[in-house]
């Protein structure tokens, strides 16, 4: 058996931050570019047109929408570039620690690094709440009853994953689990 397991903890650098970011960028400066060509009344191209635009109030409101675009993609480019909710939890039975590690934004709270022994854990425990906006979590359960969650944010795991995974680490750590009816 392994003495150090290590679960990667993936942030802001998905798919969907990738494809929300990009279609955002091109739609914002789209509007932006509709609305500035309608202010200065020139044609930029047959794709491009602002005929049929006056720049008081549709040309504004673009231009407007356009900036608000761009500075929503700008944010999320920004967290993708510095992997904002990054890390690994490491669980290392050599030293009898376990490390929680996230990637902030910038400045002097950037990085979150959180150590616990092994005897100030309690259980690993498990909420699964179905519905709309269904919850599949799995958090680490202090002594003093603190709860620190150890799974990633955004894509939910199936139930059977969370499970297991949350079966893995109890093991790991031969504490109990809560949580699995």
């Amino acid at each position: 058996m392994s003495k150090i397991k290590i679960d990667k903890i993936l942030g802001s650098r998905r798919f969907s931050n990738y494809w929300w970011a990009s279609i955002i960028l091109v739609g914002g400066f789209s509007f932006f570019l509709v609305g500035i060509t309608s202010y200065l009344n020139i044609k930029v191209n047959n794709f491009i047109s602002n005929e049929n635009i006056a720049f008081i109030p549709q040309g504004a409101i673009m231009t407007f929408y356009g900036m608000t675009g761009l500075l929503i993609s700008l944010f999320l480019w920004y967290t993708i570039f510095f992997n904002v909710g990054g890390g690994y939890n490491e669980f290392n039975n050599s030293t009898n620690l376990i490390t929680i590690f996230r990637l902030g934004f910038p400045g002097k709270n950037r990085i979150l690094k959180l150590q616990y022994k092994f005897n100030e854990i309690y259980s690993i425990k498990i909420n699964i709440q179905e519905g709309l906006s269904p919850k599949r979590e799995i958090f680490l359960k202090t002594k003093d009853k603190r709860e620190i969650p150890l799974t990633k944010v955004g894509e939910p795991m199936s139930i059977q994953e969370t499970e297991k995974q949350a079966k893995e680490i109890a093991a790991f750590l031969q504490i109990q689990l809560e949580g699995i009816k």
